[in-house]
């Protein structure tokens, strides 16, 4: 299995996901945050009015970009700045790093400072350490569901929120209500010989990618997968195996990686793909290649902070080996 990134907390998994036996081995980095979420802490504020002091404040605008210094985010103190846990404007507790600092995420327009740039979560998957990036998508994520989660869908009524940011309870009927992640799926679907790629009209040309979709309710991930390719390209799933997953903060998702084995259809395209075709090796790797040299006229493929591209190597060694 190919080396990944982790951009946003996904690494590749180790020999039981890559659906080998699962054996005494060091420990799987896939199953490392960047932070200790430190569940316990969320319900002591006496702890946690402790912890703002000297911990770090992840400062993001209404945009949902990170307050920066170019390679890494702005991230003062908490003694630096004007609010805490505990009142309105309340500091999301994000967690406790290796040495015990502890991380908040906050709103940037209710303290008084200001940084040299604004970087958005993609652009620090990039730029930014593992880490650094992993923290911003988690503090990204939860401050849109604070953002857009304002009333109860209950009863209409103003949330507060409780346990340092991660609970919202309705002030009119009390209601809890939690941060929302949306489970989506992504697929290498090959032929057993052939990758299965598409593109939709609305991105850069010549990029392509894997088909991906949304789970619906009452739905396996395997049935997610199957329905998923049959309906963006008509092609019929036979089995698939699931193999990593990656935190996708756009604003919200958690993408499932699959490896699908289909029949070799003809791929027939329909609202949501522009176009969808079969790919060899040869091919895939040509893609690749354009990463260090783009001719202007070939496909192009994700950038490496994504899954899709991790899935698309994995898959490529495999076919190779």
């Amino acid at each position: 299995m190919s080396a990944a990134p982790a951009p946003f907390g996904f690494v590749g998994g180790g020999a039981f996901a890559a659906g080998g036996p699962l054996i005494p081995v060091a420990d799987d980095p896939a199953c490392t945050g960047a932070l200790d979420r430190a569940d316990a802490l969320r319900a002591d504020p006496a702890a946690l009015a402790r912890l703002w002091q000297d911990g770090r404040v992840l400062l993001l605008d209404e945009d949902g970009q990170a307050l920066s210094t170019g390679d890494a985010p702005f991230a003062p103190r908490g003694g630096e700045l004007s609010r805490g846990p505990g009142g309105p404007g309340a500091g999301i507790f994000l967690g406790l790093d290796g040495d015990g600092t502890a991380w908040f995420a906050l709103d940037a327009a209710l303290v008084a400072v200001d940084a040299p740039e604004r970087t958005d979560v993609r652009t620090a998957a990039a730029r930014w350490s593992a880490f650094h990036a992993g923290v911003y998508a988690q503090a990204r994520a939860l401050l849109h569901w604070r953002r857009s989660h304002r009333h109860c869908g209950i009863c209409g009524g103003t949330l507060g929120h409780e346990r340092a940011g991660w609970l919202g309870r309705c002030g009119s009927c009390g209601r809890e209500h939690y941060p929302r992640t949306d489970p989506a799926i992504i697929a290498a679907v090959t032929d057993g010989e052939r990758l299965l790629l598409g593109r939709p009209a609305s991105w850069v040309p010549r990029r392509y990618s894997l088909v991906a979709g949304f789970v619906e309710p009452g739905e396996t991930l395997e049935q997610t997968v199957a329905r998923e390719v049959l309906e963006e390209t008509s092609v019929r799933v036979r089995a698939c195996r699931y193999l990593a997953s990656q935190p996708w903060p756009f604003p919200g998702q958690l993408m499932l990686g699959f490896m699908a084995l289909a029949h070799p259809d003809e791929p027939r395209v329909f609202d949501e793909l522009e176009d969808a075709r079969w790919f060899s090796p040869v091919e895939v790797r040509e893609a690749l290649a354009r990463d260090q040299g783009d001719d202007g006229t070939g496909p192009t493929l994700p950038p490496r902070v994504s899954i899709a591209r991790w899935l698309i190597e994995h898959w490529l060694g495999a076919v190779e080996a």
